[in-house]
């Protein structure tokens, strides 16, 4: 028996028990076998790409008519490029770990690839989770933008053989796709990935080393195979959950660029063409006495900023040539060793080295006083505010920073687009005016309550409801706020604990109703907007993407 697959194994015991009820509902799967490999699939999902509970299960599509696609995520749009990951996964209840991942699924997988990505393409015997995400996608397409798609095979055994690789390379998709083989030995290592590293950084010519009061910095130079090298030793432990979100050697500018440079005959200028990277650590030392080429001894070492480019390294050089061709090309390396109690001083650091970049800020406001002080107002009205993130899954009580910030943007921003296409943003230029000083609990609370009734719906929608209701539930929930802010007589800013009884007995009492008549209200913008004419679900997601219908329900 692997001991990896055995730990993965009895991981899966528990979100089995954590989804049960989700998966009967919204997928209708109750059997037992079928449960166990749906856990593999949302495990995978939430693991690889750090989503969190809801995110992850959303993006499940198993069941009939699912072309060979367990789970789709569709990202948001940048640069022009957006990036879809399908997964599909292979659970066997042999434990030894030694199967390839079979070729009949890769197969599955390349003809859902040539089909789901062509507009103009048909779809018969889809069933409606996929349907929905695959419309989305097709609109952006339509509307310009590139995807770039991840097909990410999971299994708790070996990858595919070479026959299933030569299947792969004729199916001729070019850059736009990339192959991803993620087993028990892969989620082990990511879910690990708190334990401290300790290793020593080998340096290259003189360096500068200063003390800032009650902190530590080094400046200097790393030859990129000791990045490489690095990374081979320690791989998500050291990048923490950035590894996660790396966006691929293939359709992504910056990293292609880095490849062409390790790759060409201008490698040995990598230095002067890179912004570097930067580190934090508990301590370092290294022998004061020399005059360069340090080897410094690192305590608890973590890559802050240039996560991307480790890994591109990494990935570029993992040919032995490559490696001895690129022995003099270097990266500017800083180092700070920062206090360990002051962990406020390390989230501002990888926020201010990292704002620029799109990456996911929500830990990096983590520490940010107002959503502190949320976490304080929430907990007095009996739930509790996760500004942090958890590996424990969310119970009823829970309200997520990140489901907080979509939530009050849909409902008393009322910016439902940004809301569920800006996702990005909402910890970074949409913050202060999501995250405002005057926002209390109650508002958040209020705001969760009446976006999760939507969103409840956009997953499971009633046979009776209209197709939009698959994208719609931001714009429904910000109508079904309005109704509420009427039938009390007050405005957004009025609201907290003083009337939050008296609001929430209004959202019990009449949730439905506010549900069906923001349906109603949306039907007749959409209407407005269309006229007579059908609809189609691309036009649909590009409509809700767009905001075209804000003000169309004033």
């Amino acid at each position: 028996m692997n001991i990896n697959a055995s730990i993965i194994d009895q991981r899966l015991a528990s979100v089995v028990n954590d989804i049960r009820q989700k998966s009967s509902e919204e997928l209708r799967i109750s059997d037992e076998g079928r449960l166990k490999s749906l856990a593999f699939v949302y495990l995978c999902v939430r693991t690889i790409l750090d989503l969190e509970d809801d995110d992850a299960f959303d993006c499940l599509t198993e069941g009939g008519g699912d072309f060979g696609v367990d789970a789709m995520h569709i990202s948001e749009e940048y640069d022009g490029e957006f990036t879809v990951s399908l997964f599909q996964a292979k659970y066997k209840k042999n434990l030894e770990g030694n199967s390839n991942f079979s070729e009949e699924g890769i197969k599955s997988l390349i003809n859902a690839i040539h089909y789901l990505f062509n507009p103009a393409a048909r779809l018969e015997h889809i069933n409606e989770r996929l349907l929905a995400k695959v419309e989305e996608a097709r609109s952006l397409i339509r509307d310009g933008y590139i995807p770039q798609v991840r097909a990410i095979a999971c299994n708790n055994g070996l990858e595919w053989n070479e026959s299933t690789q030569e299947a792969i390379n004729r199916s001729d998709f070019g850059n736009q796709v990339t192959w991803e083989h993620v087993n028990h030995e892969r989620l082990v290592k990511i879910l690990q990935a708190s334990r401290p590293v300790r290793d020593t950084l080998q340096l290259s010519g003189k360096a500068i080393v200063e003390d800032m009061e009650f902190s530590r910095v080094l400046v200097g130079r790393i030859s990129v195979t000791e990045i490489a090298a690095l990374i081979e030793r320690h791989g998500e432990r050291l990048l923490e959950r950035n590894i996660r979100r790396y966006l691929g050697l293939q359709g992504n500018r910056v990293n292609e660029g880095i490849r062409h440079t390790l790759t060409s005959d201008e490698k040995n200028n990598f230095y002067f063409y890179n912004n570097g990277v930067t580190l934090t650590c508990e301590n370092f030392s290294y022998n004061a006495l020399q005059d360069g080429d340090y080897q410094v001894r690192v305590e608890n070492l973590q890559i802050i900023n240039g996560g991307q480019t480790c890994m591109t390294i990494f990935k570029t050089l993992r040919g032995n040539d490559l490696l001895q061709q690129n022995a003099r090309a270097y990266v500017l390396l800083r180092l700070y060793q920062l206090p360990r109690e002051n962990e406020s001083l390390v989230q501002k650091i990888t926020y201010a080295t990292n704002s620029q970049n799109p990456v996911d800020l929500k830990d990096l406001r983590a520490n940010d006083e107002r959503q502190q002080r949320l976490e304080m107002d929430i907990q007095q009205l009996g739930f509790n505010y996760r500004r942090k993130r958890s590996d424990t899954s969310t119970r009823s009580i829970d309200i997520t920073s990140g489901v907080a910030a979509e939530a009050v943007l849909s409902v008393w921003r009322e910016k439902p687009h940004q809301a569920k296409f800006f996702s990005r943003e909402h910890f970074g230029k949409l913050y202060d005016s999501i995250f405002t000083d005057q926002l209390n609990g109650t508002q958040v609370i209020i705001a969760i309550q009446l976006y999760r009734i939507a969103e409840n719906r956009r997953k499971r929608p009633e046979t009776t409801d209209p197709e939009f209701v698959r994208y719609a539930s931001c714009f429904i929930a910000m109508q079904m706020g309005r109704r509420l802010l009427a039938a009390m007589n007050i405005q957004m800013n009025d609201i907290s604990h003083q009337n939050f009884q008296s609001a929430q007995q209004l959202i019990e009492q009449n949730s439905e109703a506010y549900f069906n008549a923001s349906v109603q209200d949306i039907q007749r913008a959409l209407q407005s907007l269309y006229g007579e004419q059908q609809i189609s679900l691309q036009q649909l997601s590009a409509t809700f993407r767009r905001g075209d219908l804000i003000s169309s329900l004033h």
